[in-house]
């Protein structure tokens, strides 16, 4: 062990039984850190967090299996002590053999503030694939180097525990740092402007203000998430292609005569949502005549796309669920993009997007093009990564992380009509890697389209409200 670290473990050891008197005195800022963390690990998952300490912060993420790492003997000797029903050891970090032994794969590993005392960051990183599934998100929280002197001087005057030097790093160096070990950061957030209560306006500032652009850059927190590069594989074979369609009679056999065999195992499920137009009987009749094919006719229960689409989800075998929106102006001969994005491991949420490419005349409304600019920036920011197009109606996912964002669908209600921000949402909580592909948009051939242009605007503003309320202020 390197003298600094030595020094370290040393003050950590002589620091351990004051710990909780420490947390208690700048308690505002850890229950402001504490509630994000809790938004981006959810209670009952796996968690293997490096550099522990006392326990305080494993415990309160309520973890079905949690283990706690810190290598100073007092430290882990108060974390026994304070939480029982989790297990603790002591070990060095950067003992690569030692990380290779813990009883993973976990689906988090929580380092918060740890980086600072460590040798060598990369190493670490490095060393902790072993323990990583695809699913296993990696969680790093600091603090912002625009902070280092604020810190130090809180320690001055006796309000802020004692530390060593530390690394003092920022978030630029953090997303590095992990991609040189194979680390692919999902996304990155800068939170907690207060931290302090200041007469109850600090919870305020840090819910309504901090979050904004340009004042973010000034946060005391930086969290990044990131997943294995080395864990994305998932064996992935077959796919469901989900086609809601209503009034869309015109549309069905092309749709599967257009559709490319992109796998041998390909499903295709037609859900008719109450048509006008015998798109149901067309359909049963398409089913018919093209028996070669795997594909399967449903009705709707109730009402909307999003309801049509889930309903499908759930009798859907494919490894891989596809969205294909049944009037056909995202062309079908471009979905294999999208098949060839979820086998390669490049995205976990696979996003068309219509506004890359010039769109054929009349595939968009002006006031629409204008109106899915806007939304693109203003989820692009909600979410923390590129999203382009928020309604273009092609969207990809795994099934098995499907079956993880419906658990957690609560959190966000049952509000939308569309499924898109549902499956959005959904998927940026739970840090999936989500990648845009561009399609050409191409205009109707048949029929008309589904979207009123200022009921559902209205309904879209609503939207961005809701996720700024559940997302950023928090």
């Amino acid at each position: 062990m390197s003298t600094r670290k030595a020094a370290i473990r040393s003050l950590s050891d002589a620091n351990a039984a004051d710990r909780e008197k420490w947390l208690r005195r700048s308690g505002f800022f850890h229950h402001e850190d504490l509630r994000y963390l809790r938004f981006l690990i959810p209670e009952g998952l796996r968690i293997l967090e490096l550099g522990c300490g006392t326990g305080h912060l494993l415990a309160a993420l309520k973890p079905s299996f949690g283990v706690g790492v810190d290598f100073s003997d007092g430290m882990i000797a108060q974390a026994r002590a304070n939480h029982p029903d989790l297990t603790f050891m002591t070990g060095d970090v950067e003992d690569a053999e030692f990380i290779a032994a813990l009883p993973g794969p976990f689906d988090v590993i929580l380092i918060a503030d740890t980086i600072g005392f460590v040798d060598d960051c990369q190493g670490l990183f490095a060393s902790l694939h072993g323990l990583c599934t695809r699913e296993t998100r990696l969680v790093v929280a600091y603090f912002s180097h625009l902070w280092h002197p604020a810190l130090k001087a809180a320690e001055a005057l006796h309000l802020r525990m004692p530390q060593p030097a530390q690394n003092v790093l920022s978030p630029d160096d953090v997303r590095a740092l992990v991609a040189l070990a194979d680390f692919e950061p999902v996304k990155a957030e800068k939170r907690l402007l207060s931290p302090a209560r200041l007469l109850g306006l600090g919870r305020l500032i840090n819910r309504f203000i901090a979050p904004w652009p340009g004042i973010r850059s000034l946060c005391l927190r930086h969290y990044t998430v990131c997943r294995s590069l080395r864990r994305t594989d998932d064996n992935i074979k077959s796919a469901t292609v989900v086609i809601p369609a209503r009034n869309e009679r015109g549309n069905i056999e092309a749709a599967v005569r257009r559709l490319p065999r992109f796998t041998s195992e390909l499903e295709i499920i037609f859900v008719e949502g109450h048509s006008q137009d015998g798109t149901w009987d067309e359909i049963q009749r398409v089913v018919a005549a093209y028996p070669q094919f795997d594909i399967k006719a449903l009705r709707q229960p109730g009402k909307g796309k999003a309801d049509a689409v889930f309903a499908a989800f759930e009798i859907a075998r494919g490894d891989v669920l596809m969205i294909l929106d049944a009037d056909l102006t995202m062309p079908p001969e471009q979905l294999p993009k999208f098949w060839d994005a979820m086998r390669s491991g490049k995205g976990e949420f696979v996003n068309g997007t219509r506004l890359v490419y010039p769109m054929e005349d009349e595939a968009m409304r002006f006031l629409n093009l204008v109106a899915n600019k806007f939304f693109s920036f203003a989820f692009t920011w909600l979410l923390s990564q590129r999203i382009t197009d928020t309604l273009c109606g092609t969207k990809t996912i795994r099934r098995a992380d499907y079956r993880r964002l419906k658990r957690g669908r609560a959190y966000f209600g049952d509000f939308d009509p569309f499924g898109d921000f549902d499956l959005l949402f959904g998927a940026s909580k739970l840090g999936l890697k989500i990648v845009d592909v561009p399609i050409r948009y191409a205009s109707r051939t048949y029929g008309e389209t589904q979207i009123a242009r200022f009921r559902h605007g209205f309904l879209l503003l609503r939207m961005v409200l809701f996720a700024f309320l559940r997302i950023k202020a928090l």
